[in-house]
């Protein structure tokens, strides 16, 4: 896999940039440390050849000094530059993913149908962990490397140009070998990480369905595919880590090539009297702290397996676009909405590569007006759902048009349009947060008065006042501190809160008993004055409110008019279900 240097780097300046003066500081402190530990070396010469020669013990104690002194100097140096990097990490990864998890929140409902939560996780936090080092230190350290060859393959030429010559030659065949090397790890350590991916999803999958999973008996089976998948991870990772064995052996290989050079090379030109005792010590140690730099090379290069796979995985998560984009028209009035579907067809699948037997929808049409009501009946499976979703624009109609105030959906903006349309459906999503950030969804502008105001008019003044903290109280998630009708009266006051101009109820008191259901009934009365709505609805006492019903049956209108009208003709649909019992009828 190749993948260009140009993708590292626009992962790399996008977070960097906003910290760019601490990046140059550790860029700075980096390229200093380099000039010491190429500068150290000198002085330990001249320490040797001054003992050899004879010189006065101040002159020797004054080398050793300087010589410590460099070497606090360059620990103080490199403790610094490890702070400051893992500061700069942590910054600039964090960043990222709160880029990434925004994005994935922005991504249409296809996109999520077709990935696990888990797999969003491993890719948002797992994958970017792993780059923490790279933002960090890995390019400065590329560069910082690459300047102490440099720096010692300068120095060595200095002392004497056949060894200058004889290591230049070693080390650019040291480092063709690692460019031919540095990617034939990053498919196994991509299959890798796509691998977890799909662990972290199953694990997620399994975990939510425990009780089903347990209640059926099929605990053992979800054991099974626990193993088949950290099975498929070990056989990933035994094919990385042996790729990474070649590299670490290959180099291995050629550092021992490195030190076989100095011994020879330094004896030789000791022997004819060409340098000193020290300058013997100088190519030693210079041959030994190349060595660093090598291996610092290898290492990186075998991180580099592991970042590549993730940058790839990365970039292609960003390049994902949402099918849905937000329009550029005005924002709607919190008035009641007017709604109109023309000859809406949609499909769940592609529409691409669709065809009409995925139709959930077929050349629907309906015009609800300003602060009407409609009832919307079927089976389940008719898409009586769908048409809700299609309101909030989590999925765009494949052909036709919807509506609100006149204005194509598709010109609304999302955010005005989410803001003016508010659902409540049987299954309420509490968060793991106090009242008040459970009933503003995390809205510091709206003032507790009109919250506990909100909550008195819907009938929860009691169970307010019997809350410990009161507002600040917190929930479990899954409604666990809440019955069912507490649940569902808690999202009825979101939605006054945010006073929408149209309401769809969805089933949402299809689970409650009597006493529970009429107090429900009675903020369903509050909630619809002067808003338009859809109540979606198996049971016919929850449309006795709507001006008009609407039956569909496969997709399609089946009926579709006034509901007194409708309930005074013999030969409707509706008329027969009043008859009959619509519980029994669409079940």
């Amino acid at each position: 896999m190749n993948l260009s240097f140009k993708s590292y780097w626009n992962l790399l300046s996008e977070h960097i940039r906003p910290q760019k003066r601490r990046f140059i500081l550790l860029a700075a402190m980096l390229f200093g440390s380099i000039g010491l530990r190429i500068f150290a070396p000198q002085i330990m010469r001249k320490f040797i050849d001054s003992a050899l020669a004879g010189e006065a013990l101040q002159t020797l104690t004054w080398t050793a000094v300087a010589f410590i002194g460099i070497a606090l100097i360059q620990q103080a140096v490199a403790v610094s530059v490890t702070y400051l990097g893992e500061n700069v990490a942590w910054t600039a990864t964090n960043d990222l993913r709160a880029e990434l998890a925004w994005h994935a929140l922005n991504l249409d409902m296809r996109f999520h149908n077709d990935h696990t939560p888990g797999e969003l996780i491993e890719r948002i936090d797992g994958d970017v962990t792993e780059l923490a080092t790279f933002f960090s230190q890995f390019a400065l350290n590329l560069i910082a490397n690459g300047l102490l060859l440099v720096g010692i393959l300068v120095a060595l030429f200095l002392e004497d140009w056949r060894a200058g010559l004889a290591f230049s030659i070693y080390s650019i065949l040291t480092i063709l070998i690692l460019g031919k090397l540095k990617d034939i790890a990053v498919p196994h350590q991509k299959a890798r990480r796509e691998a977890e991916a799909q662990l972290y999803g199953f694990i997620e999958e399994q975990l939510t369905g425990t009780e089903d999973i347990r209640s059926s008996g099929a605990v053992d089976f979800s054991i099974q595919e626990l193993f088949r998948h950290q099975s498929i991870i070990l056989g990933h990772n035994r094919r990385a880590h042996f790729k990474r064995w070649i590299i670490e052996n290959s180099m291995g290989l050629a550092l021992t090539v490195g030190n076989l050079l100095a011994i020879v090379s330094g004896y030789w030109l000791f022997s004819l009297d060409i340098i000193t005792i020290g300058t013997v010590y100088l190519f030693v140690h210079y041959i030994n702290l190349l060595e660093e730099p090598f291996w610092a090379m290898t290492h990186e290069i075998e991180s580099f397996q592991t970042i590549g796979a993730c940058v790839q995985r990365l970039t292609e998560f960003r390049n994902f676009k949402p099918e849905v984009t937000d329009g550029v028209g005005p924002e709607l009035e919190s008035t009641p909405l007017g709604l109109t579907f023309e000859n809406v067809t949609f499909s769940y699948s592609n529409p691409e590569k669709g065809n009409s037997e995925d139709n959930v929808l077929k050349a629907l049409s309906l015009n609800l007006k300003p602060g009407s009501i409609l009832g919307l009946l079927g089976r389940t499976g008719s898409g009586k759902t769908t048409i809700g979703r299609l309101i909030f624009r989590l999925y765009d109609v494949n052909s036709g048009s919807i509506k609100i105030n006149n204005m194509d959906l598709r010109d609304t903006q999302l955010k005005s349009l989410r803001r003016n349309i508010a659902i409540v459906t049987q299954d309420v999503q509490l968060f793991r947060a106090s009242i008040r950030d459970n009933l503003t969804f995390f809205d510091r502008t709206i003032a507790d008065e009109k919250i506990i105001a909100t909550l008195e008019e819907l009938e929860l003044g009691d169970w307010y006042r019997n809350l410990p903290k009161g507002l600040d109280t917190e929930l479990d998630t899954g409604s666990r501190s809440l019955s069912a009708g507490e649940a569902q009266l808690l999202a009825f006051t979101r939605v006054f809160l945010r006073n929408p101009g149209l309401v769809i109820l969805d089933e949402a008191s299809s689970r409650l008993d009597p006493a529970t259901e009429q107090k429900l009934e009675r903020a369903i009365d509050k909630l619809l004055k002067g808003r338009t709505a859809i109540i979606i609805a198996h049971r016919l006492d929850t449309v006795h409110r709507a001006d008009d019903i609407m039956i569909l049956d496969k997709g399609q209108v089946s009926e579709y008019g006034s509901r007194e009208q409708l309930a005074a003709t013999p030969d409707s649909r509706f008329y027969q279900l009043l008859q009959t019992g619509m519980e029994e009828v669409l079940a």
